[in-house]
């Protein structure tokens, strides 16, 4: 007979959705490290990644548990893209609930050297830019969006964001291109101005 720990992960999960609750000490130990890490390089954050790694584990075992989870073999990155879902949504409720940032963070007039030279016209110019091209993300397909913010808002290279979206490096350059092309599109459909000059 094996042992648990010499068992696979497909295995210890078929033994936990039967109903024997002590395997999933043995799948959590095995991967819990290498999620814990890919969460905190995401969010850099140490009380976020904690939550975000325990709702990780909640949803594992509600999924395993009501019996939706697929056996293909491939267990941990079945976890890591719970994982990466998890960290987009935190994310985006934290963009949601931090609207005025990017709109806001320069308007301090006396202490920012960019504004000096610049009108009261300039600064309105630019805020109604950037609320535009934020509307435009808004509308990008969610692969798209993704790349997108990945590599501009969080400053990400394309080989990260293919190793955090599970796609290749062409697939990310892709995507950007593509973003890059239906945000200059609908800009052109709703006469949006992107030049600040």
């Amino acid at each position: 007979m094996k042992t648990l720990k010499s068992m696979t992960d497909e295995e210890l999960v078929v033994l936990y959705a039967e109903g024997d609750n002590a395997v999933f000490d043995v799948l959590l130990n095995r991967h819990k490290s290498s999620i814990h890490s890919y969460i905190y390089y995401m969010v850099r954050n140490r009380d976020i990644t904690e939550d975000i790694f325990q709702e990780t584990f909640v949803k594992v075992i509600v999924t395993i548990k009501q019996g939706h989870y697929t056996e293909n073999g491939k267990f941990k990155a079945w976890i890591t893209r719970i994982a990466h879902n998890l960290v987009i949504d935190h994310f985006r409720q934290e963009r949601s609930e931090n609207t005025i940032s990017n709109d806001e963070v320069e308007v301090d007039l006396f202490n920012n050297m960019k504004l000096c030279d610049g009108t009261i016209e300039d600064d309105l110019v630019r805020i109604q830019v950037l609320s535009d091209v934020k509307k435009l993300v808004r509308l990008l397909p969610e692969s798209q969006r993704e790349v997108l913010e990945m590599r501009y808002y969080r400053d990400l290279s394309f080989k990260e964001i293919a190793d955090i979206t599970g796609v290749s490096i062409n697939t990310a350059l892709g995507r950007m291109r593509y973003a890059i092309l239906n945000m200059r599109r609908m800009a052109e459909e709703h006469k949006m101005e992107l030049s600040l000059a």
